[in-house]
């Protein structure tokens, strides 16, 4: 049901929101034609309110099958919804899987992905040998070797910084300049799981999945994390031959030097699960 909320009398409003979404059931974030998208679920329930056609901007593309606890969207709106009322009027409208926590007006010149300063992934992988149910759709059930998180945490290290990330670029990237700056990469347990977060102002298309299946072959000792770093360092694309799978991967947070919602709401909002070893 179209509701009847235009008002050409309001002046233009520019909405954030607020989004989690469990990847799996979606062929990413962007829209994409003949294929169910995130963006085009949010955008289709807009549209269902105001009757109008509407474009909403990401904070940043996830691919099909990764996650977000915190993605940042924006859209233009005039009419006579106040803009911390959208979370309720679209959430009864999207599929299972897709959640607004939040709905907030930001000023004029507030851009989803323009005004970010940085984006910070999780990479989860699940270690014991025994199949879980509870974790299948957002961890990689990683148990033939034994990953040593040190090692792993040792071929993060240099990354820190600004750098030519090109060896681990998925192909078919229109992005012509490979710089990202690396601002945090660690590696923790909490018991049969092991997190990969990695912090930067921006990422590749497929780098962090790039990254971390060649850090799972330093972390079982097949690579070491010298030789991690020379093969990036050197641009050897080559040399990057794995991708881990995109259920375990998720958008954590995105940063702005502005930000409309409380930190309590975006800050850490995927659970860290932690089975006993």
């Amino acid at each position: 049901m179209v509701v009847n909320c235009q008002s050409p009398s309001k002046s233009p409003q520019k909405v954030a929101l607020l989004i989690q979404y469990l990847g799996t059931n979606f062929h990413g974030w962007q829209r994409q034609p003949s294929q169910i998208s995130v963006q085009g679920c949010i955008e289709q329930a807009i549209a269902d309110v105001t009757g109008l056609p509407v474009n909403i901007y990401g904070a940043g593309r996830t691919d099909a099958g990764v996650h977000a606890a915190a993605q940042v969207a924006h859209f233009a709106y005039q009419g006579s919804i106040p803009a911390h009322k959208w979370t309720k009027i679209i959430n009864p409208r999207l599929p299972e899987g897709i959640v607004i926590r939040a709905s907030a007006q930001v000023s004029d010149d507030w851009h989803a992905r323009f005004s970010a300063v940085w984006r910070r992934y999780r990479y989860t992988i699940y270690t014991d040998k025994c199949p879980n149910v509870f974790v299948n759709q957002t961890c990689w059930h990683y148990y033939q070797s034994v990953l040593q998180e040190s090692l792993i945490q040792a071929a993060l290290e240099p990354l820190i910084g600004k750098h030519n990330f090109t060896a681990f670029k998925r192909s078919g990237s229109d992005r012509v300049d490979s710089s990202v700056e690396v601002q945090a990469a660690e590696c923790y347990r909490r018991g049969k799981f092991l997190y990969l977060e990695i912090q930067a102002n921006s990422f590749l298309y497929g780098m962090v999945r790039l990254l971390v299946g060649m850090l799972v072959e330093v972390g079982v000792g097949d690579r070491t994390p010298e030789n991690f770093t020379k093969i990036w360092q050197n641009q050897l694309r080559e040399e990057v031959k794995y991708s881990a799978p995109a259920k375990g991967l998720c958008l954590l947070r995105v940063g702005y030097p502005e930000f409309p919602f409380a930190q309590s709401l975006w800050f850490d909002t995927q659970p860290n699960f932690q089975l006993a070893r």
